[in-house]
């Protein structure tokens, strides 16, 4: 049974995110993680944050302990600190769940 998380951004930086993507990816994979899903919304609707979203995605892992390690990791934490804290004003973690 894997961990997957369905989670809300607000991209600020296009080129920057992507980047980021591009960077942490291959150690996502790594780590037997991945997306699922990926969406550009152009409209919020309903939201339980104030804060925009312009970007909803799954992201999964095989367990919370491997999720622990990716996000953990060195080389991760350089890559975030390097594209993406510059290219997104806001994180909302909308649901964790196994599946």
């Amino acid at each position: 049974m894997a961990l997957e998380m369905l989670i809300g951004v607000n991209v600020t930086d296009e080129a920057g995110y992507q980047a980021y993507r591009d960077n942490m990816t291959p150690l996502l994979e790594a780590h037997q993680g991945g997306f699922g899903y990926d969406f550009k919304v152009s409209e919020v609707l309903k939201s339980a944050t104030k804060e925009p979203i312009n970007r909803v995605f799954t992201i999964y892992f095989p367990d919370e302990a491997t999720k622990d390690s990716f996000f953990a990791n060195e080389d991760y934490v350089q890559i975030k600190h390097d594209h993406f804290e510059n290219s997104v004003s806001h994180v909302t973690r909308i649901a964790t769940y196994e599946k």
